[in-house]
């Protein structure tokens, strides 16, 4: 049986004032399973190449305390999976942020957040090259 879900994806947008962003992670909420998960990818070559002075670290650290606050660490211990979620979504200008929340359907949300880092936060895979083009 299939469940509603809701998600986002966590970008990053290492100088604000540009508005740059790659995209490192995606974030998941399943009410009815109750779950609530955060898995990020940090491409430091991608994040590097919009600001080459990035705090890699940094970054590393804050997106770590996302998987951390959806598993209840600290004060999130305190709160429903249904309020952290809310809170990791809410707009902020900092370098981290999640983009607008979606819904879906999946029976097994786990293996729904594995497939939406896959098609959103990696790179696509190399394309087939194309063929000459007759001039």
């Amino acid at each position: 049986m299939r469940v509603p879900y809701e998600y986002a994806v966590i970008q990053a947008v290492p100088r604000i004032e540009r508005g740059e962003l790659i995209n490192v992670g995606v974030i998941l909420y399943c009410q009815r399973l109750d779950f609530l998960e955060a898995r990020t990818e940090l491409n430091e070559e991608r994040l590097l190449m919009i600001d080459p002075g990035a705090d890699v670290e940094a970054i590393r650290a804050a997106l770590m305390s996302w998987g951390a606050t959806c598993g209840g660490a600290g004060a999130a211990g305190d709160i429903s999976l249904g309020e952290r979620f809310r809170w990791l979504v809410a707009p902020r200008s900092t370098v981290l942020r999640a983009g607008p929340v979606h819904m879906g359907l999946a029976a097994d949300p786990g293996a729904e957040l594995g497939r939406l880092v896959t098609l959103l936060v990696r790179p696509p895979e190399a394309r087939t090259p194309r063929a000459p083009q007759p001039r």
